[in-house]
């Protein structure tokens, strides 16, 4: 779809349809809206006035203008109250406008962005919202699918109309900030919303080998005899169930920044969890596909820095293999010594992602990180802890957490900190070995972190768990049914926003 951005009078477009929006709390017409109700013979004086349409958010009517007017419908869409007005909801708003006027078959839509009255119009961050939620709403997954030519809907171009010539400049370049992240969203959702049989280890690390053609990218990708080599005992033992080689994808951006903070992101690359020998119910199994969620968030993270030339120095690591039950799988007892020479016992081989992040994290150590964040979908008890709304966040520094939840809140990413206490680290020791990879029946999120903060003790560190944010059961505003692509958002943000680590 193409974004375009112009500078005109509402009353003389001639769209195929001209988008308003309107307050819930505002009960007469204003601004440039009362030409096309005076036009309209006051349709939306009365509509306001009778109730028939309250502007609470993500509400929309269409009225058709029988050429009374250039436009040949106008939409009205709600944004709730006025005060309560945030970057999400103006995401959401627009996600919901453009679902809507999809569906109608409308192939060009005007947006007339000063109705939304923008804080501050010179401020790139309400424009780039406002495109982000559009775009993100009209994404679809049909690479399986044979869709009739005349179901194929799709909105070809989206205007956003201001009055101002001032405003043009932030308006374009957030429309074209917007369209990388939202191009990167869609590329990692469709890598977590593909089948297993089609992203294996091996073809996970060959996508990350075409990211590398982006500018200032460059990848380099381990398979078992390196990994073997480097004692990798962790990604090593989950993968040996598996017919799959196991990958280890290092990806790096900016390599010659100077004076610049190195910022490792670790993902999880599981691509198809089947709990190996501690086998998972069959029901949702097939869900098991998005468990590499953490590991497409960070390759979809890095392109879109990529695309927008961040000076940041970025590393990704992405430990990638499936867990599956067979004669050579890993078995419950068994203990596994990883690269750091820490040992653990496996009593339970469906907490596998923590065994190959131990790895990735250890690893990370060698590029004397400023920051690492690892993202995971790692446990289901983060999930009954926070459900859908939340990621889990647990670390080891309080200003690196305090950064992650700027980020996630201007997202709406959102991430709530659990504790780490050291009451915790008790439930993971081991009788045999060092520590042992699940903790007991409670707080299951916590003790998985717990794990994992055994291998970053060496530099800042944040856990984000988002086996609760990484899949929609069904949509909204601008979130379809499926992956989420959660994690590139907040990334990207968290580097637009960083300053020198203390």
């Amino acid at each position: 779809m193409n974004v375009n951005i112009k500078t005109g009078i509402a009353e003389k477009e001639s769209a195929e349809l001209l988008v308003f929006y309107l307050y819930e709390d505002v009960k007469t017409v204003e601004g440039a809206l009362v030409f096309f109700d005076k036009a309209l013979n006051n349709a939306i004086t009365e509509l306001i006035k009778k109730k028939e349409f309250v502007a609470k958010l993500n509400k929309t009517i269409t009225l058709p203008t029988y050429g009374k007017i250039p436009a040949k419908r106008i939409m009205l869409a709600g944004l709730g109250k006025k005060k309560d007005v945030t970057l999400d909801k103006v995401r959401q708003a627009a996600g919901t406008t453009a679902s809507i006027t999809r569906a109608m078959g409308v192939r060009e839509v005007t947006s007339v962005i000063d109705s939304i009255e923008i804080p501050n119009p010179s401020s790139i961050e309400w424009y780039q919202a406002y495109v982000e939620g559009c775009l993100l709403a009209l994404y679809k997954f049909q690479r399986y699918k044979n869709v009739p030519s005349e179901e194929q809907k799709e909105i070809k171009s989206l205007t956003l109309l201001l009055s101002k010539k001032e405003s043009f400049k932030p308006a374009n370049e957030a429309a074209k900030q917007g369209q990388i992240i939202a191009d990167a969203v869609y590329f990692t959702r469709d890598l977590i919303n593909t089948p297993a049989q089609d992203k294996t280890p091996a073809i996970l690390a060959d996508t990350a080998k075409k990211l590398a053609k982006e500018p200032g990218i460059q990848c380099k990708v381990l398979s078992k005899p390196e990994l073997k080599k480097l004692g990798m005992g962790g990604i090593l033992g989950v993968s040996q169930g598996s017919s799959q080689p196991p990958k280890f994808i290092i990806l790096e951006y900016n390599a010659r920044a100077k004076n610049q903070d190195t910022i490792v992101f670790v993902g999880k690359g599981l691509t198809f969890d089947s709990g190996g020998i501690c086998l998972k119910q069959a029901k949702d199994m097939d869900q098991m596909k998005s468990d590499m969620s953490g590991g497409a968030a960070v390759l979809g993270a890095i392109k879109a820095i990529s695309k927008m030339k961040l000076p940041q120095h970025i590393i990704g690591l992405i430990p990638c293999t499936e867990n599956m039950p067979s004669g050579s799988a890993i078995k419950p007892g068994d203990i596994i010594k990883f690269r750091s020479g820490k040992t653990a016992e496996v009593a339970n081989t469906d907490a596998e992602g923590r065994l190959i992040l131990a790895d990735a994290l250890d690893y990370a150590e060698k590029y004397k990180p400023s920051a690492v964040i690892d993202l995971a979908t790692l446990t289901g008890s983060c999930v009954v802890a926070l459900g859908t709304a939340a990621s889990g966040m647990l670390g080891n520094n309080e200003e690196l957490k305090k950064r992650v939840k700027i980020a996630g809140e201007k997202t709406w990413e959102r991430v709530w900190e659990l504790p780490l206490w050291e009451e915790y680290q008790e439930q993971i020791k081991s009788d045999i070995a060092d520590i042992k990879n699940i903790g007991g029946p409670h707080a299951g999120a916590i003790t998985a972190a717990c794990f994992l903060s055994k291998f970053t003790e060496k530099y800042p560190w944040v856990h984000l768990d988002i086996a609760g944010t990484s899949w929609c059961e069904k949509n909204n505003a601008y979130l379809q049914k499926g992956a989420t692509g959660v994690g590139v958002r907040l990334l990207v943000q968290l580097v637009q926003n960083w300053s020198r680590f203390p």
